[in-house]
């Protein structure tokens, strides 16, 4: 019985340094495969026309200086 205790007590402890390594491995693969998709997605769609996306341009917005007098 002692024996088996100790197997068990290896065995989840192997486990337990595996699990983070495999949960890493598998996310990786999930996002591989968003990426393909993706890029297969913007393959299949036709070109679009080269004026009809502008670029977006946004202002800063001026804040005084802490402390400065306004």
């Amino acid at each position: 019985m002692n024996t088996f205790v100790n197997f068990l007590v290896v065995a989840v402890l192997f486990a337990l340094v595996l699990l983070p390594a495999l949960i890493g491995l598998a996310r990786e693969r999930r996002i591989d495969r968003e990426l393909r998709a993706a890029e297969h997605e913007r393959r299949a769609e036709p070109p679009e026309t080269a004026g009809a996306a502008q670029p977006v341009t946004a202002t800063r917005r001026q804040y005084p200086r802490v402390g400065a007098r306004v």
